[in-house]
Parts: C-alpha cells; sequence; structure tokens
C-alpha cells in the first residue's frame, strides 16, 4: 500500500499474458476464417471469450486495488505515462495505414499505369483509383459511398464524444446522475456505431462485391475500418466498465483516472475516424 514513504509497486500480473493468448487465438480463428478453413470461427469465438475473461479479471484487479486506496500520486502519474504512451502506438499503428493508403493511391498505382513499367508488368493497367488491380483480378465491385451509414456513423461517433466529456463535466461537479447518464448515451452510441457498421459490411459483400479480395481497394478499405471498428468495440466495453464502476459509487473528482483513460481513448477513436472518413470514404 502506499504512503508519503513509499511507493505501491503492483505485483506480478498474469492478466496481459492471459490478454495476449486470447488476442493470438482470435487473429489465428481470423487468419483460418479468410483462407476458408473450418475451424476460423470456432477459435475467433475461443479467442474473444479468452480476451474478455481478461478484461472482466484485470478491471475487477485493478478497481479493487484502487479503492482500497493502494494508488498514491505517483502511481496515479505512472499511469498516465502508460496511458500516453499506449495512446502514441496506437497513433503509430494507425499511421502506418493511412501511410499505406496514401502510398497505394498516389504513387504506385500511378508508376504502375505509366511508361516502361506499364509496359513491362501490364500494358492494359489503368492507373484509376479505386483499382482493383491488374487484370482486374479483384473482380468487379461498386466503391462505398460516404453519405450514407459512413456519415450517418460519424455523427454518431462525434454525438458520442460530446456525451463523453458531457458525463466527464457531471463527475467533476459531483452530479453522479449527470455522469451515468453521460456514460450510458456513449455506451450506446458506441456499440450503435459497431452495429451500423456490420451491417455496411454486409451490404458491401452481398450487394456491392466489394470483399477483402477486391484487389488492393477492398485490402485497404476494411483493414482501415476493421481495425478501428475493432478499437471501436474496446472503447466500448472500457467504457461499459466504468460505467459499472460510476453506478456502484466510484469515482471522485480528485481520483477518477480510470475514467480519464477511457475517455482519452474514445477520443482518441473518433479523432482516428474523421481521418478514415475523410481519406477512405471522401478522398
Amino acid at each position: 500500500m502506499s504512503t508519503n514513504t513509499a511507493y505501491y509497486i503492483p505485483h506480478k500480473a498474469t492478466w496481459p499474458v492471459i490478454g495476449t493468448a486470447g488476442l493470438v487465438t482470435l487473429l489465428a480463428g481470423f487468419a483460418n476464417y479468410l483462407n476458408g478453413s473450418s475451424i476460423g470461427p470456432a477459435l475467433m469465438v475461443v479467442g474473444l471469450i479468452i480476451f474478455i475473461i481478461m478484461l472482466v479479471g484485470w478491471f475487477t484487479l485493478q478497481a479493487i486495488e484502487s479503492e482500497t486506496g493502494m494508488y498514491n500520486h505517483e502511481v496515479g502519474i505512472s499511469y498516465r505515462h502508460g496511458m500516453m504512451w499506449f495512446i502514441f502506438s496506437e497513433i503509430v499503428f494507425f499511421a502506418v495505414f493511412f501511410g499505406t493508403l496514401w502510398y497505394t493511391r498516389n504513387l504506385s498505382v500511378h508508376w504502375l499505369g505509366e511508361g516502361a513499367t506499364k509496359e513491362l508488368l501490364w500494358p492494359s493497367f489503368e492507373a484509376a483509383w479505386p483499382t482493383n488491380g491488374p487484370g482486374k483480378v479483384g473482380g468487379d465491385f461498386e466503391p462505398m459511398g460516404a453519405w450514407g451509414l459512413p456519415f450517418l456513423n460519424t455523427l454518431i461517433l462525434l454525438t458520442s464524444g460530446v456525451t463523453c466529456t458531457w458525463a466527464h463535466h457531471g463527475l467533476l461537479a459531483k452530479k453522479r446522475d449527470q455522469l451515468i447518464k453521460g456514460l450510458i448515451a456513449t455506451v450506446a452510441l458506441g456499440f450503435l456505431f459497431v452495429a451500423f457498421q456490420a451491417f455496411e459490411y454486409h451490404e458491401a459483400y452481398t450487394e456491392m462485391g466489394l470483399t477483402l479480395g477486391s484487389g488492393v481497394y477492398g485490402s485497404t478499405f476494411f483493414m482501415l475500418t476493421g481495425f478501428h471498428g475493432f478499437h471501436v468495440c474496446v472503447g466500448a466495453i472500457i467504457l461499459s466498465v466504468v460505467l459499472f464502476r460510476s453506478a456502484k459509487g466510484h469515482f471522485k473528482p480528485e481520483n477518477h483516472f480510470a475514467f480519464e483513460a477511457a475517455a482519452w481513448y474514445w477520443h482518441f477513436v473518433d479523432v482516428v475516424w474523421l481521418g478514415l472518413f475523410i481519406f477512405v470514404y471522401l478522398l
């Protein structure tokens, strides 16, 4: 336990290892599913269950330690530094995918469709975006428009950022009712976003011919929007835990880093989506 002269060091935790095992299993199942293996969906379900168990266990442990006064100011600073570095790593993660999209759309497609490169590799290739590849190896598809579900999802996610901030102001003002209502709205909007994105994917596959195999456009589209959707799911789960703890009477204006961390993550997700909407859907 922390005191004025001692610094609490959290004990060795097994939850990170369990979480890693769950994610590896989930990704292995997804890879098998993409390659047509029948074991893929089962592995995905198992991996998701392991990951959820990890979240419940780790969040419970952290809540108990926090509410029993085991963290002092220095520990809080460590948590803030850790969350900042985590969000920075996520920024770099998405920057790689945005960079891939920019490089493909603005450089490589044009190189493949011009001059000697075109004559040597594929004379009939047309340097146009979106492309399904030389010889139309990705098949015919319809690009995803911006002003249907994507625009609606943009409004939903921006509104969720407002409700999250409103909940934070309620916490700071000791208005627990406002805190809980704001979190309920944020969580509901987050899961609504995911539901609409799932509907968008279904429409892409069944009505538009747009799949992961639809050339480089299809792969970059689903990689960017899919990973973002996964982050929205994680953020909504984290906010659900914060909502549950808030209903239990946790968090005070002077001590609520768990809420702050969830809010930071959620606003990061909002900003990434704005980039996605502009560079993936509009341009």
